[in-house]
């Protein structure tokens, strides 16, 4: 069976996973990527060093992020957003997004991994890199269920 799944599904998918594939237009051409991120209810959070996305992002920040869970082929979720890039400027603004990504992060940090990787505990005035977010606009779940 398939179908879309229910808001409550989407936010727990978008809440529960850690990567997502973001995807930007500029000047003819699509890019694709994937990036760790932080999903607070309403806007998809990010860090990125500064680099093609994010050049495209300034010059178009109409984006779309897909998220998706497979377990098999007949079993899987997946969401779809499409947004609106910012980078965040504030720094109470920067201080929050950061503090997400670190909780979200931290469960999976591997034994070898230095620490405060891969969100640095540093202030935010000191990171490298921009905090970015994405201020959705349009979102949709499908779903595919052989049970």
């Amino acid at each position: 069976m398939t179908g879309e799944l229910t808001p409550s599904e989407i936010n727990d998918l978008l809440s529960r996973e850690v990567t997502g594939n973001l995807a930007c237009f500029d000047k003819g051409v699509v890019y694709m990527v994937p990036i760790s991120y932080v999903f607070d209810g309403e806007c998809i959070y990010g860090h990125s060093k500064n680099g093609l996305k994010n050049e495209m992002m300034r010059n178009n920040p109409q984006v779309c992020f897909e998220v998706d869970n497979l377990k098999d082929l007949g079993n899987w979720q997946s969401v779809i957003t499409w947004g609106r890039y910012e980078e965040l400027g504030e720094e109470k603004e920067k201080e929050a997004a950061l503090r997400l990504l670190q909780l979200k992060a931290a469960p999976l940090r591997g034994e070898d991994m230095p620490a405060g990787w891969p969100f640095s505990e540093a202030a935010t005035t000191e990171m490298k890199g921009i905090l970015f977010k994405i201020r959705i606009n349009k979102i949709t779940g499908r779903f595919e269920r052989t049970a």
